[in-house]
């Protein structure tokens, strides 16, 4: 990882007036907490500038602004891009600003995700386990029962296509690595680490070839639906009720309301099918974090922007107030102002919340997202897209493998290929 950068000292204010910090995001309610911020605080002002979504958001802009020297104190990233940008230097470490009073307010596995070789990089807000939105209608009318683990869910999928031939239990989606990882991690697989100093990457270890079996197998005999995530094939699946269900983060609940507003009352929300009941255990998908920049000019009282908006119910309520979220907060005193804000009627008034809650306590602790990832990703879901004229999930992850590891070489990482 980069090296650790040096503490910088307390900025000189200019008379008796705040310390202003810049911050750009482009995260749903952020204007929301930053007036509220600012509203309860007089040593400290924030500079808020809201960036587009997408591509073309914050980790772009970012980029070119560390480049040229001039980021702003504070920025908006997600936990799949944040160790490019802990290793390009773009990013400053804050492990000794968080003490273990901070620490012990979020959850071990958000940490776990912002941090490398022991040095923390980012501060996260939410933690989203993967869950399974089915639609409630479609089950009943078909005489389907609710899947408790994978093999249930197969034999779902064979039910629901021989008694109505033009419905799909779920889809395989082929532009979504990130998807496929926290499958993964369900299932025991860990497709990074840091050690002493090196990487360690193995894209094929037994959990993950045990995933890319199974829906290989699904897909081969038709039993999900095949697309890209959010494309407007998937999203027609699911107005129309040709497909089921929606494996992803709990964040996703809000989006679902969003792009289906007439599947009110007609979905709801169950736990991951298992692997192993027993062992319960679920993946991730989304989530996002707030990091300090190697340009900020106010480290100390970046930190204190940061530890308000991640655990302070005020900043979570402000967020809140801006529109409809699921998001799952990292700060387990945060769920009930979640809980609370969320309207449970598009789920037929299911205390969706506890289910998150339930789900989360069963995230595996030690994943690790790659150096370069967003590149990572892209190789893997170039041979994702290949999957339904013939190529292979695993085929798809050993590609990832073989390509990206010219790259973290490139970079002067040491590797350890399992």
């Amino acid at each position: 990882m980069a090296t650790a950068l040096a503490a910088c000292s307390s900025p000189e204010q200019s008379g008796d007036g705040p310390v202003v910090i810049t911050y750009w995001s482009s995260l749903r309610g952020t204007q929301a907490v930053v007036d509220a911020f600012n509203a309860t605080h007089t040593d400290i002002q924030v500079d808020l500038d809201m960036t587009p979504a997408g591509a073309n958001g914050t980790n772009a802009k970012l980029t070119n602004a560390t480049r040229a020297g001039n980021a702003p104190d504070v920025a908006t990233s997600d936990y799949v891009s944040l160790p490019g940008f802990a290793i390009d230097g773009a990013f400053m470490d804050v492990t000794d600003r968080i003490d273990d009073g901070f620490r012990s307010q979020l959850v071990p596995q958000a940490w776990d995700q912002v941090t490398f070789d022991g040095r923390v990089y980012a501060v996260p807000i939410d933690i989203e386990p993967q869950v399974l939105f089915y639609r409630r209608d479609l089950f009943e009318q078909h005489g389907i029962a609710v899947p408790r683990t994978w093999a249930e869910f197969e034999q779902a999928a064979r039910d629901l296509k021989a008694t109505a031939p033009d419905v799909r239990l779920s889809t395989f989606f082929t532009s979504s690595a990130p998807h496929l990882a926290g499958l993964s991690v369900q299932a025991g697989g860990r497709w990074f680490s840091t050690a002493g100093g090196q990487w360690r990457l193995d894209f094929t270890d037994p959990g993950t070839m045990r995933v890319a079996g199974y829906w290989q197998r699904l897909v081969d005999e038709d039993l999900v639906a095949v697309a890209p995530i959010n494309s407007q094939q998937w999203q027609a699946g699911i107005n129309n009720g040709t497909i089921a269900t929606y494996i992803n983060g709990a964040w996703a609940a809000a989006a679902l309301m969003r792009s289906n507003p007439d599947g009110a009352g007609k979905w709801a929300a169950a736990p991951l099918p298992q692997w192993d009941p027993a062992r319960p255990a679920v993946g991730v998908t989304g989530g996002s974090v707030f990091a300090i920049t190697k340009d900020s000019k106010h480290p100390d009282e970046a930190m204190e922007f940061l530890r308000w908006m991640v655990t302070d119910p005020a900043a979570f309520e402000a967020r809140l107030s801006s529109g409809t979220s699921s998001m799952y907060p990292a700060a387990p005193n945060l769920i009930r102002v979640a809980d609370e804000g969320f309207d449970r009627s598009y789920f037929g008034g299911q205390d969706i919340y506890a289910l998150f809650r339930r789900e989360a306590a069963t995230i595996p602790e030690g994943w690790v997202w790659g150096p370069r990832m967003p590149a990572t990703n892209k190789i893997i879901e170039e041979g994702l897209a290949r999957v339904r004229y013939g190529g292979t999930i695993a085929g798809a992850l050993e590609q990832g493998q073989e390509e990206s590891l010219p790259d973290m070489r490139a970079l002067g990482l040491a590797v350890d290929e399992r």
